[in-house]
């Protein structure tokens, strides 16, 4: 299991994955810098490259790039251009500062990924709605940012399913649903929430198309389809496909081995199959380590995936 997952803290229920440091809620953000393991800063030197000739190698300086190291360890974390701007570990849980104080907002989970490359909050906003069978689904809002490149500095409302802990972006309409600061640009926490309006609107709608995929039945040969159209390729016959591995274990979730699979709003229906999907990534798709598991899931392919289900998922309660 990887180290660099463990650097992280988190209230409430303990995380799938069983890591971190347990808080006691309401906790000041200076405890949370300590024990997410965000108490350090990055910082960053120029580049030098080795040239031999003569008596020895001689160092050379390359301006037009720079190295982001740990001021804690000195481990290094990337080379990037020198007009890569770069946002601290300490801005990551600042911009929560007021959220908290006054606007209702609670930290819940916050830490590293791969040995600092990607960082990470995420706080519960105060909404959460039931569906059919007190399946209960809460809202959060998740800033990120990374310093390899990776990963512009991301704010976004994210969904949180209690009875199996797994996420979904909240994407509305034909956008992400995320507002998205490159390095290139300076990181503003104020114009990052004035953009994200941090109202009702997003919520509400989000819980309407959840609503809408609880009443939507669906039965096996529809589910087979769909799993086929989120995770196969539709132009082969279903003992031919890729991924039939993965197609058969998202089934299986859906048909009765999925966490809260037996909930009123999730047996049989288009809710209980993007649930499949979202376990199936967050949980049991295979990865190199928790941590990379993680990062996909929020940032990366797996994200991406999660995305195609529920699109897809829409499509057929239309």
């Amino acid at each position: 299991m990887a180290h660099e997952v463990q650097t992280m803290a988190y209230v409430d229920v303990t995380p799938w994955h069983g890591l971190g440091n347990q808080l006691t809620p309401k906790q000041p953000i200076e405890v949370w810098r300590k024990e997410a393991g965000m108490d350090w800063q990055i910082k960053e030197t120029e580049v030098l490259y080795s040239v031999s000739g003569g008596v020895g190698l001689h160092l050379h300086p390359h301006p037009e790039s720079k190295v982001l190291f740990r001021s804690d360890t000195l481990s290094p974390l990337s080379v990037v251009s020198s007009r890569y701007k770069v946002v601290q570990p300490a801005d990551v849980l600042e911009f929560y500062r007021d959220l908290v104080s006054a606007g209702g907002f609670e930290l819940e989970t916050a830490g590293v990924l791969k040995g600092g490359k990607k960082l990470w909050a995420l706080a519960k906003t105060g909404q959460e709605t039931l569906l059919r069978g007190n399946d209960r689904v809460k809202a959060y809002l998740l800033l990120a940012t990374s310093c390899d490149g990776t990963l512009c500095t991301t704010a976004q409302f994210t969904s949180v399913r209690v009875v199996c802990n797994n996420t979904l972006h909240m994407a509305m309409g034909n956008t992400s649903g995320a507002i998205k600061v490159p390095h290139s640009t300076q990181f503003d926490p104020q114009a990052v929430k004035q953009a994200l309006g941090l109202g009702l609107s997003h919520w509400e709608s989000f819980v309407s198309d959840m609503r809408q995929l609880a009443e939507r039945k669906v039965n096996k040969f529809e589910a087979m389809n769909y799993l086929v159209n989120v995770l196969g390729d539709q132009q082969l016959p279903l003992n031919e496909q890729p991924n039939a591995k993965a197609i058969q274990n998202v089934f299986n979730l859906f048909n009765g081995a999925g966490k809260g699979c037996d909930l009123p709003a999730a047996s049989g229906t288009a809710w209980g199959l993007l649930n499949g999907v979202t376990e199936y990534v967050d949980q049991h798709r295979r990865a190199r380590s928790v941590d990379y598991r993680l990062d996909s899931a929020w940032f990366g392919p797996g994200a991406t995936l999660k995305e195609k289900a529920f699109q897809a998922a829409l499509a057929l309660a239309a």
